[in-house]
């Protein structure tokens, strides 16, 4: 009866089921997508766990979590000598693939030490404050520095730019960290001390 109008009315339900369409499948791929992101950034973070989180570098990247970042674009697990194979066995489970050998051209394991700073012989130059990368040396400008034991992450960055060499790094336990204790009030804090030391 009105040829035109039936025509536009087609193509308007048409078009609207084509643009319904679309909205739909753009709607599923942005889901995939989103899935894919959080699988990926749930990756990098159980690998970022893994490593020792030591930012030290020896890896080639400036810290364990560009390292993580590389590891999931498809790098080696081998390059954390810090991590040593323990860190290389349970980052190649999670990545399904096979474990390697400790690549010797990114160090050998050591055993966990710490920094020490011979405070006597400490000029106060803050050189190893701008090298350590988890801020574990405290100490100001011709002031004597030191490391805080339990902060320090053994990464041996400190000791290099040392123009005194009044740093050592201490072989230290994992299992028997120093633990300071406070005491709630002020009454027997020498003698608390005394017996400390």
């Amino acid at each position: 009866m009105y040829p035109l109008i039936d025509t536009i009315y087609v193509q308007v339900i048409s078009g609207s089921l084509v643009l319904l369409l679309a909205a739909h499948l753009g709607l599923k791929i942005w889901q995939a997508l989103l899935r894919q992101r959080l699988l990926q950034r749930s990756l990098l973070e159980r690998i970022n766990r893994l490593l020792p989180q030591t930012q030290c570098g020896q890896c080639g990247y400036e810290g364990c979590l560009p390292y993580a970042r590389e590891i999931c674009r498809g790098d080696a697990i081998n390059k954390c000598p810090p991590g040593g194979p323990e860190t290389i066995v349970r980052l190649a489970a999670l990545m399904h693939r096979p474990v390697e050998p400790l690549n010797p051209a990114h160090g050998q394991v050591k055993p966990f030490a710490v920094a020490v700073i011979r405070e006597a012989e400490c000029i106060g130059c803050t050189k190893c404050i701008q090298a350590c990368p988890v801020d574990a040396i405290i100490g100001g400008p011709k002031l004597m520095h030191t490391v805080i034991e339990q902060e320090c992450t053994g990464c041996d960055l400190c000791v290099e730019p040392c123009p005194v060499d009044c740093i050592d790094m201490i072989s230290r336990a994992w299992g028997n960290p120093v633990i300071w204790l406070l005491p709630s009030s002020g009454v027997g804090v020498r003698q608390q001390l005394d017996t400390a030391v």
